[in-house]
């Protein structure tokens, strides 16, 4: 098909406004999908997104359209919309020409929406805004269509009205994709340059590449380079995506696709990385590609300490499917060798784990997340620190300085004193605010990443009643007052779960966290204590208590010298115990620190 016939485009929208449905609608309109093989939300293959209700891995899919007796190859890129998968959705827009904004008619714009919109706009994408669920009792159409007029400088004419879920609206957005949105732009003849923008493993083929090609054109047989390793392979099959992939045997410039190379390790298939020939290699690979950055890091550890090797093998598969999870190895005291894994968010977290325990039965231990700290010493070196075990000794330390983000809430002007009151107990400081209408506020705070990493999302949710949108972004690191508290179970610090935390907060979080525990640890046969330390200062503790068998039972009667003598010899013996006993931490207690009140 020519250049000039094919249209690239994304659908962006805050999570729940409605994408994964209107996505339904443009399949069924171009009966790309037989009727038995619709279903609601198609697009999001995984049992997971179904249950949330929300994507997690982006998709892409070919649509065929008739426009004005000419046939158009549409190529839809499907992406996620919550805040912790928008890596997934800065690779999905550096393959497109134009965007679909997708605008709840209820819950008007939203703060992910805002961050994506401006993600599109930096690279010169073309937007078409939608305004969805406009079937809704609650929808507010003429106000949306204010707020998206002011956001994008257009007329309410330009936007689309459309409910997704009845079909209403949806067919003339196919027509305006043709006409709008930009064919792309390339030279069939240059030599070969396409981005990878995904990969998935498949244990039978290996590593499967998604591609979008920028210039020239790649087929099966030919000998392809990737930019970034500089190793060779041959190309075992080419196609293009619908539901199922499509061998063709060829794929054309400006086009989107996936080869098989037969390429069995996950770390030489980068996304972002740029295939060419090898033959005739292109000048320069493709720009605008940026490594990952996690923001989270949590331990993962197995269950039983001989899976190691196991849980080394499902981390490397797993990575193949989701590029932005980082870990390397690391040992702790309490759970012995495990991995060190980098996150973008704690919804990211808790995806991972769920998702190797039911794609790869794979049970692990998680430790509490914490950020990555820079660690400046006295020696003036700057170390990076993910894990309190690592930090150096107090002695040592000049200065510690922690990651700092700029949020950006938007909500009802109702609920403007308690997200307030919420950010200013978080460290937040207020950079600016402004009313978008009438009844509702978009508020600027900066604030430290590690105090948004626990609760944060959950409570800003229940004291909005659900009305608040929430999106960050890192700005850069400041000098913070930190210290490390220390968990001693039995007088034995349990590394696990050591906590770097602002020194004001020591007393109370520590306090927490052994009122927590008690609770959670199994009673002994001796006295357990657990306390919280910073440095040699504790300053919280609670007991365990023992269970006591009743050794008096056998007396009746007599002198009460006997029971003395009998209680005596119980204490010594709970005494010895407890020089020796081991104290196990069930996994409930590290995932109960997350969901400290």
């Amino acid at each position: 098909m020519e250049l000039k016939n094919i249209r690239n485009f994304c659908i962006i929208a805050h999570i729940d406004h409605g994408k994964s449905t209107l996505a339904d609608r443009l399949l069924e309109l171009t009966q790309t999908l037989s009727q038995r093989d619709m279903e609601n939300q198609v697009l999001d293959d995984m049992d997971l997104e179904k249950e949330k209700g929300i994507t997690i891995k982006s998709h892409a899919i070919q649509m065929i359209h008739r426009f004005r007796g000419e046939e158009y190859r549409l190529n839809l890129i499907d992406t996620p919309g919550h805040v912790d998968f928008s890596y997934e959705v800065s690779r999905s827009i550096a393959s497109c020409e134009g965007a679909l904004l997708v605008v709840d008619a209820s819950q008007g714009i939203q703060a992910q929406t805002i961050s994506n919109l401006y993600m599109a706009i930096d690279h010169g994408l073309e937007i078409i805004p939608v305004l969805n669920k406009i079937d809704m009792e609650s929808a507010q159409v003429e106000v949306v269509s204010d707020e998206i007029c002011d956001l994008l400088g257009c007329k309410s004419e330009d936007i689309f009205k459309v409910s997704a879920r009845t079909g209403e609206g949806v067919a003339p957005i196919l027509d305006a994709i043709v006409e709008k949105i930009p064919a792309p732009d390339g030279d069939p003849g240059a030599p070969l340059q396409a981005l990878i923008f995904d990969s998935v493993f498949n244990s039978f083929r290996g590593v499967i590449a998604y591609f979008k090609i920028r210039n020239g054109s790649i087929r099966k047989g030919d000998k392809i380079r990737f930019c970034a390793t500089g190793k060779d392979y041959d190309v075992e099959e080419v196609g293009i995506l619908r539901m199922k992939l499509v061998p063709t045997g060829e794929v054309g410039c400006g086009d989107v696709g996936y080869v098989i190379t037969g390429v069995k390790a996950a770390a030489e298939v980068k996304v972002g990385d740029t295939i060419t020939l090898s033959s005739k290699p292109c000048s320069e690979a493709i720009a605008g590609f940026e490594e990952v950055k996690p923001m989270v890091f949590a331990g993962m550890y197995p269950v039983q300490a001989d899976k190691f090797e196991e849980l080394r093998a499902v981390l490397e598969k797993f990575q193949l499917n989701d590029a932005s999870f980082v870990y390397e190895p690391e040992s702790s005291l309490a759970l012995g060798s495990g991995f060190r894994c980098g996150f973008l968010g704690l919804l990211h977290l808790e995806i991972v784990q769920e998702r190797l325990f039911r794609e790869f039965d794979m049970d692990v231990i998680t430790t509490v997340p914490n950020v990555s700290y820079k660690v400046y010493t006295t020696q003036n070196e700057c170390i990076d620190v993910h894990n309190p075990s690592g930090l150096p000794a107090p002695t040592l330390i000049d200065h510690i300085e922690e990651p700092f983000i700029r949020a950006q809430i938007i909500s009802k002007s109702e609920f403007f004193g308690p997200i307030m009151k919420l950010c200013l107990d978080k460290r937040g400081t207020l950079v600016s605010q402004h009313y978008i209408t009438a009844d509702r506020v978009e508020l600027n705070f900066d604030m430290p990443l590690s105090e948004i990493v626990f609760d944060f999302y959950d409570k800003l949710k229940s004291i909005s009643k659900g009305y608040a949108s929430f999106d960050y972004h890192q700005t850069g690191y400041s000098p913070a007052k930190l210290v490390k508290l220390d968990i001693l179970l039995n007088g034995e610090p349990a590394d696990a779960l050591s906590t770097l935390i602002h020194a004001d907060n020591a007393a109370e979080f520590g306090r927490k966290m052994c009122v927590k525990l008690k609770d959670l640890i199994p009673r002994q046969q001796f006295d357990i204590p657990i306390q919280a330390a910073v440095g040699a200062k504790i300053i919280a503790r609670e007991t365990v208590k023992q269970v006591r068998k009743d050794v008096t039972a056998k007396c009746y009667g007599g002198d009460v010298t006997r029971k003395r003598k009998l209680l005596e010899k119980q204490k010594e013996g709970k005494k010895r115990m407890r020089q020796i006993g081991k104290v196990q931490v069930p996994q409930s207690a590290f995932m109960a620190v997350l969901k400290l009140d």
